[in-house]
């Protein structure tokens, strides 16, 4: 049995909506789109709220047979920042459902 702790009910429902609010934040991050650009647009990946890649576009422009490297760098480029930028979103996300227990709870991210 545990040991009649003040405020370990209240700490329980807290970390439960938590827990909740989480799940309900994972499907609206699986369904946002967020979209990066590479090389004044030339490049263009569009990735989930929840950093998952789902579309890479690339203008005619950007492809030069004499200078495939110069493309492979923009579609890095422009991948990298669209998961940076998915990272960040989602983080900041996490942080305001997870709000006054985050600091509780090291390690949560």
């Amino acid at each position: 049995m545990l040991p009649n702790i003040p405020g370990l009910g209240n700490l329980q429902k807290q970390v439960q909506k938590m827990q909740e609010d989480m799940a309900r934040l994972q499907d609206e991050l699986a369904q946002q789109r967020m979209e990066t650009t590479a090389g004044g647009g030339m490049v263009k990946v569009v990735t989930s709220g929840a950093g998952d890649v789902l579309e890479i576009k690339i203008s005619p422009e950007a492809v030069d047979p004499s200078d495939v490297e110069m493309l492979e760098d923009l579609i890095v480029t422009a991948v990298r920042d669209a998961i940076r930028r998915a990272q960040e979103n989602q983080t900041q996300k996490m942080g305001e459902v997870a709000g006054p227990l985050a600091g509780k709870m090291p390690g949560l991210f």
